[in-house]
């Protein structure tokens, strides 16, 4: 008997963003094996589309190439993989995936700045980041949003659970 359904899914959903974090530290140093220095695709052999009103919209104001539309794809189907196979699909299971998604995003864009020999954390400003258009308090905008996205997901995928297991718990299937 739980006194409390759903309480044991907040230390998972915290491993669950520890695996992420660590998935970024792979992928960054991946795209820094790719893109060196030259960040945000510049030097890469891919289309590019400069301006347009959607990117400022939701794009953040950057430039959209053909490397980010299909790597961005990519991670989008990793993330969501376990919903397609796992023979289940919660809106707690969604909230999980996005907000993996964004606290992904977020942190490899972070990391690929400390790791790439070409930056570090002292060149990670304004000046030396052209493609991040907009910052707030010394860190891209882009990363207070995806920062709160992946914390407000995350909590919200943990009451989702919680009530499926409440309402699993008074139905006696667990």
């Amino acid at each position: 008997m739980r006194s409390d359904p759903g309480v044991g899914d907040w230390p998972r959903t915290l491993m669950y963003f520890a695996w992420v974090m660590l998935m970024a530290f792979f992928f960054a140093n991946a795209e820094i094996q790719i893109e060196g220095g030259a960040g945000w695709a510049s030097s890469l052999p891919t289309w590019r589309i400069e301006k347009h009103w959607a990117l400022d919209i939701f794009w953040g104001g950057r430039a959209m190439t053909g490397y980010h539309a299909w790597v961005f794809s990519f991670m989008t189907l990793v993330f969501f993989a376990p919903l397609a196979f796992n023979g289940r699909w919660h809106w707690s299971d969604v909230a999980l995936a996005l907000g993996g998604l964004a606290a992904f995003w977020v942190v490899e864009d972070f990391l690929w700045f400390v790791i790439n020999p070409a930056y570090g954390v002292a060149r990670f400003d304004p000046v030396h980041v052209p493609w991040h258009p907009r910052w707030l308090f010394g860190l891209p905008v882009d990363y207070w949003w995806g920062g709160a996205s992946a914390v407000g997901l995350g909590w919200l995928h943990v009451r989702l659970r919680q009530r499926q297991s409440g309402t699993a718990a008074r139905h006696h299937v667990l």
